[in-house]
């Protein structure tokens, strides 16, 4: 068991609250996490193991294994006091169902869901896969009863039917819910095999900083990958990133614009030599060697991965969940003028405005003709035009400019939504870049160009203002096509300052 280093109040990063309030803060404070034991854990997947035993060796989609599995933890959760749901679906013509559990109290529109699939495939009683997630969320669900969490969030777990199935049981909740319950969803964290007998220790790659895939979550997801890499930096773990490939229950969630995030210890991907010098274990053997088997039993789990994943569960939670909220100090979502202005600059086309953007393609998503939020932003000329590039940067720089505004004393916070698309004949010439102008003049945001092709995606970013407190300050964007003509497009969304 990882050691109570904190079991004292624990500092919550700047990104926390962003993903979850569409804002991130300050650093705020929130109840130390719990140390999981891992006893109770493995006494769920005793239990998960015994069902399947007594229902033809598996827990699947409309099998009783299942359904034995959904009540199992359906009474542990009602006899803690939370509020469950069976959700019942139809897939295959047969009956599948979610669990859902809400814990009283809490911001009922900004609600945090961590969720599990409870679901075996057929051939076996899917003891990694994933009966260590569905354990590892129910005992954390668990001690947030017994030590009567009061969370400024609402904390809602889910347990889902008929992953193995195309995460079917996720898609029908998501798809059921509105808009409006839809978007009181803040945030999902997902725990899907974390128990794997040769470990890995990956985590959802939330702002794609591996470059690897399908590209950031939206936005907030970088955030929740940040709590989580700060546990398992807490403990001395390595860690590395996953993309969001769409094979577990995360999947619905991000295509609806919901950041995600969470935890995986590998399935049948061979680990590397590299990955076992990093982790322990044995190279060019599966992580999961029992994937999707009769094997994956209680004998198919390393005590010190479910451990881990386990207690880094109850941080994400407790860290996320009881959070003091910022204050917000300035913001501007662009869908009435503010007062932004141009600043003379030497680009001939694209330059920034505030307006509804028109969606431009070009070996992928180049100019996004959707937002972070309402229908405008700022962008480099908003047209779509005949082609790409028709009314991207070209010539060099374009800036524009907040009208001023008076920062707190303290340690003020800016927060913005971003995009830099650019094609392969772009360079580390080109650029987005947020500064700050007050008695001096500060970058506090760059990204830059490179001669790889690089498609729209909203992502989150946040700058420390502290060298500015108490002052009257600008924000000034920037973008620039500024060596070779190449295809460049940018767009900025939902700024705010907070306190």
């Amino acid at each position: 068991m990882r050691s109570r280093l904190l079991a004292v109040l624990t500092t919550v990063t700047l990104a926390l609250a962003g993903a979850l309030t569409g804002a991130p803060a300050q650093a705020e404070t929130a109840l130390a996490a719990p140390d999981i034991p891992l006893a109770n854990v493995k006494a769920h997947l005793a239990q998960f193991q015994s069902i399947a035993n007594a229902n033809g060796g598996n827990r699947a989609h409309g099998r009783p294994g299942y359904l034995a599995s959904a009540n199992y933890v359906r009474g542990r959760l009602d006899a803690a006091g939370f509020t469950t749901t069976l959700q019942s679906f139809t897939y295959n013509g047969a009956t599948g169902y979610n669990l859902i559990a809400d814990w009283p109290g809490g911001d009922p529109d900004d609600i945090l869901m961590i969720g599990a699939h409870l679901d075996s495939v057929t051939a076996g009683p899917g003891i990694n896969d994933n009966g260590s997630g569905s354990a590892a969320i129910l005992e954390t669900a668990l001690e947030v009863s017994r030590q009567s969490l009061q969370p400024a969030k609402h904390l809602r777990f889910a347990w889902w039917g008929a992953e193995e199935l195309g995460l079917r049981g996720s898609q029908y909740y998501v798809t059921n819910l509105s808009t409006t319950e839809r978007a009181k969803i803040k945030g999902y964290l997902n725990f899907d095999m974390v128990g794997s007998p040769n470990a890995g220790y990956f985590i959802y790659d939330g702002d794609n900083s591996d470059g690897v895939g399908s590209g950031p979550g939206p936005a907030g997801s970088a955030e929740l990958e940040r709590v989580l890499q700060d546990y398992f930096g807490s403990i001395g773990v390595p860690t590395r990133g996953t993309d969001f490939d769409g094979r577990s229950d995360y999947g619905p969630f991000i295509s609806r614009g919901i950041p995600a995030g969470g935890t995986f210890t590998g399935a049948e991907g061979v680990k590397s030599s590299a990955q076992a010098q990093l982790w322990g274990g044995t190279a060019g053997q599966a992580f999961d060697p029992c994937y999707h088997r009769a094997c994956d039993t209680t004998a198919n789990i390393s005590d010190t991965a479910l451990d881990r994943n386990s207690d880094a569960v109850a941080y994400a939670v407790w860290t996320i969940a009881t959070a003091t909220p910022p204050v917000v100090v300035w913001s501007d979502d662009f869908e009435t003028d503010r007062g932004w202005t141009p600043v003379a600059g030497t680009a001939t086309s694209g330059l920034w405005e505030r307006g509804d953007p028109e969606a431009t393609t070009s070996s992928g998503a180049k100019q996004l003709g959707t937002t972070v939020s309402g229908v405008n932003d700022l962008v480099t000329g908003r047209l779509a035009g005949s082609s790409a590039g028709a009314h991207d940067v070209d010539g060099g720089v374009t800036s524009i400019q907040s009208p001023p505004i008076t920062l707190p004393a303290g340690a003020p916070k800016l927060s913005f939504s971003w995009y830099l698309a650019h094609g392969s004949n772009s360079s580390s010439a080109d650029y987005l870049r947020v500064r700050v102008a007050g008695s001096t003049t500060s970058t506090v945001f760059q990204q830059l160009g490179a001669a790889t092709d690089r498609d729209g995606a909203w992502a989150a970013a946040t700058a420390d203002l502290s060298a500015f407190a108490g002052q009257s300050v600008r924000v000034l964007v920037e973008a620039a096509d500024a060596s070779t003509a190449s295809l460049v497009e940018a767009g900025v969304d939902d700024v705010k300052i907070l306190q």
